[in-house]
C-alpha cells in the first residue's frame, strides 16, 4: 500500500537578511514545481523585523508563491508559521534559503514519498557543503563538514529541515509543530523529528535529492564549529527530556546524558590530548569536537540552554 495521493505541495524558505539570496533561489524552486505532477507553490518566510526580503520576494515570486511576513524572532516562529500559511496544503518541504537544490531534487523527494507506505510521514533528502573559502588543515582534519549519505530508502529517527519533506495531514492529525522553547537555541527541528517517530511516523531517507549548501567564511573557524558540536550536544540531551513524560524517566534519562557526556567529555580531551602529543591535528581536532558534544549534553542534562540564533537587541 503506497501513501495516499496528493494535489498540493508547498515549497517553504525560511530567510533571513539574504535578499539576493533568496532572490537567486525563487526561480530554481519554480523551475523544480514544474517537473512534479501537482500544485505546486513557493512559500517564503521573512523572519527579517523589518521585512527587509519583502519587495524583492514579491517581485520574484509573481504569481508563482507567497511572501509572509514573520516578525517575531527565532527559526521556531519561522517554521511555524510556514506550518500554518500551509493549512490547506497536502505537502510541505523545507529547504534552506542558503541552498541550491540538484537537478530533479523535489521530484526525488516526491517519488520515494509517493512508493512508501501510509505510514512515511517524511522524506529526508542529503546536504552537500562547498565552502566559500578552503577551511584550515585543523577544521578539514576533523572532518567538520561532513554530512551523512545513506542509501535511498533507510529509515531514520531524526532530520533535520534543511531539505525536509513532510506529510502536512498527518502532522495536523497529530498536533506536532516546533516547540517555542527552542526557537532562539537550535535544535527545534531535532526535537520535531523526533516527536513524529515517537507518534509513530517514519522518515526515510532519500540521497539522490541532494542540495548543496555555501558555507560562509565566518563558520570555518575553530571557535565556530566546536561551538556547533557543543550546541548539538546540548539540543540532543535537551530534547531528550522534552520526550520523556514521566517525572521519574526524566531522572534516568538525566543519569544517562549525563553518563554519557561525561564519557564524551573525558575521551574527547585524551584524544586531543594525545592528537597533539603526536603531531596528529585528525585526533586533536575529532577530539576536542567529541568532548565539546559532551559537554553540552552535560549542560542540557541540567537544564543549560545555548542560544545560538539569539539576536543583539533580545
Amino acid at each position: 500500500m503506497s501513501t495516499p495521493p496528493f494535489t498540493t505541495l508547498t515549497i517553504a524558505v525560511l530567510t533571513y537578511k539574504r535578499v539576493s539570496q533568496i532572490v537567486d533561489l525563487i526561480p530554481k524552486l519554480v523551475e523544480q514545481g514544474r517537473m512534479v505532477d501537482a500544485s505546486v507553490r513557493i512559500l517564503v518566510v521573512d523572519n527579517d523585523p523589518e521585512a527587509g526580503a519583502r519587495e524583492a520576494v514579491v517581485a520574484a515570486l509573481g504569481d508563482e508563491g507567497v511572501y509572509v511576513h514573520e516578525a517575531v524572532p527565532g527559526i521556531v516562529a519561522g517554521r511555524n508559521r510556514a506550518l500554518a500559511a500551509s493549512g490547506d496544503q497536502d505537502l510541505l518541504v523545507f529547504i534552506d534559503d542558503d541552498e541550491v537544490p540538484s537537478a530533479r531534487w523535489l521530484a526525488q523527494l516526491v517519488e520515494v514519498y509517493r512508493q512508501a507506505d501510509p505510514s512515511v510521514v517524511a522524506v529526508v533528502g542529503s546536504v552537500v557543503s562547498v565552502f566559500e573559502r578552503e577551511p584550515e588543515p585543523w577544521v578539514e582534519a576533523g572532518r567538520f563538514f561532513d554530512r551523512r549519505r545513506l542509501a535511498t530508502g533507510t529509515e531514520i529517527t531524526v532530520a533535520a529541515t534543511n531539505n525536509l519533506l513532510l506529510d502536512l495531514r498527518w502532522l495536523r492529525g497529530h498536533g506536532i509543530v516546533f516547540d517555542h522553547r527552542f526557537g532562539l537555541s537550535g535544535g527545534s527541528d531535532t526535537l520535531f523529528s523526533r516527536a513524529i517517530v515517537a507518534q509513530g511516523g517514519r522518515m526515510l531517507w532519500c540521497d539522490e535529492a541532494e542540495v548543496t549548501d555555501e558555507v560562509p567564511v565566518s563558520r570555518i573557524t575553530r571557535a565556530w564549529v566546536l561551538q556547533r558540536a557543543y550546541r548539538s550536544g546540548n539540543s540532543w540531551s535537551r530534547t531528550s527530556l522534552v520526550l520523556e513524560p514521566s517525572r521519574l524517566g526524566r531522572l534516568r534519562i538525566r543519569a544517562g546524558l549525563l553518563s554519557k557526556g561525561a564519557v564524551r567529555l573525558v575521551g574527547g580531551s585524551a584524544q586531543s590530548l594525545l592528537g597533539r602529543v603526536r603531531g596528529s591535528m585528525r585526533h586533536d581536532a575529532r577530539g576536542r569536537r567529541t568532548a565539546r558534544r559532551g559537554a553540552g549534553m552535560i549542560a542540557g542534562a541540567f537544564g543549560g540552554v545555548y542560544s545560538e540564533y539569539a539576536r543583539a537587541s533580545h
